[in-house]
This record gives C-alpha cells, structure tokens and sequence, in this order.
C-alpha cells in the first residue's frame, strides 16, 4: 500500500506537522526523506529494510556509496543527499559552538563528536580547538589508525595548537568496538598531553571516548584529567 492510500493521521509527514520530529520513528522520518518507495514497497518499508540492513541510522549515513546503491531504490542520488544532511548537521552544530562557551553547550560538544566519529570503522584522534573565551576557533583530525589504534605525537600536537593560536582544547577519539571504556594507554596519554600543552599555555579542558551511540565518556567527568 502507498503511504498516499494511509489515513492522514498517520503519513509521517502529516504526523510531523502535527506532532513534531521526535515523535516520528527513525524509519518514518527516513522515509521523509526518501519521499518514494520502490514497486511493492512504500517509503516506509524502504526505509525500514535500510535500518535493518544497517542496523542503525548512524551506520547507514557512514555506507560506503558501493553499500547504499546494493539496496534496490538506493543509489547515488540518495547517498550524496544523505551525506549533505549530515554534513549540515555537523556545520550547524560547530556554528553553535562558535557563538556560545563550551560550557554553556555541552550537549552541543557530545552530539557535534558523536556526528563526526561515532560511525567511522577506524579509530582517528581529534581536536576542539578553542579561544580565550572558550569558544570553538576549529575542529580537526589530528591522526588516524587502524581499527583498534591510532599513533598519536605530542609534539605533533603541540605544533598543531600553536599554529592555531589556541587556548584550550577539547580532546576526542573513537572505538570502534562500541566499549567507551579507556584504557590504561588512553588515560597515560591524556596526562601527557596536558603536560605537553601546560608548557605552552594550552589548557586541556576534557578528553571524550566516542563508541557508537552512546553519550561520549567524558575523562574530567570520571576525575581522570
């Protein structure tokens, strides 16, 4: 049946007029997004046959171009309009940071992280660069590995905050195991960072462990910086 022949109150566009967004399940608003299905399926049954090759919204905005056109209906069209929502959502997420505090925005710190590492199947070490006032100037991939680590330089990074004239900086990496847990070698590195930055006025305010779609792990939270 096509979403057209539904009753009105339950079209997921007419359901997001009504009751907004977050009312609507990830397959209903994919399907907003898809507009049409393919003969025999509605949008919504698209869009759940995609979440449940995916298995979740995360993982099927990081397929590959190859892995979203070997669904039938799905192809490159689709895909680079996926990857433009997301990218605007990330750009819209560092616009927040560059007019408020850090800390007047967490939320906005853990979702920008979360949007730009949590789907990556390789593990990447990146940074927040941020003013005096704490506010972000830049948002960068220091160093990337393999699946289980990543080689990080102190030196390297160091360089890296002077160039950008930063004052302080918010530290991030990903597992992509999906275990946010630091290791012993996570927190050893993270002391010696802020040690290495501390001699050039570089503040390290936090160190967050991205893991699938769980609230990134906060090191000054667990009283580990």
């Amino acid at each position: 049946m096509s979403i057209s022949d539904w009753p009105v109150a339950e079209r997921p566009r007419e359901r997001l007029l009504g009751q907004g967004a977050s009312a609507l399940s990830d397959a209903e608003l994919l399907a907003i997004f898809l507009r049409v299905g393919v003969r025999g399926k509605s949008a919504v049954d698209l869009a759940r046959d995609l979440i449940g090759r995916f298995g979740t919204l995360s993982r099927l905005f990081s397929a590959s171009l190859d892995e979203l056109s070997a669904v039938p209906g799905v192809g490159p069209a689709k895909y680079v309009q996926l990857q433009a929502v997301l990218e605007m959502a990330r750009r819209s997420l560092g616009q927040e940071m560059q007019q408020v505090t850090v800390f007047s925005s967490p939320g906005a710190v853990r979702d920008y992280l979360r949007l730009q590492l949590a789907s990556l199947r390789h593990e990447v070490f990146f940074a927040l660069w941020l003013d005096a006032q704490n506010r972000l100037m830049a948002a960068e991939e220091l160093f990337s590995g393999t699946l289980t680590q990543t080689s990080v330089y102190p030196r390297e990074v160091v360089k890296t905050a002077l160039a950008r004239n930063a004052a302080a900086v918010i530290l991030a990496h990903n597992h992509p195991s999906g275990v946010a847990e630091p290791s012993s070698a996570d927190t050893s590195l993270t002391h010696e960072l802020k040690r290495a930055l501390a001699l050039v006025d570089v503040r390290v305010l936090d160190h967050f462990i991205v893991a699938g779609n769980a609230p990134p792990l906060s090191f000054a939270e667990r009283g580990l910086l």
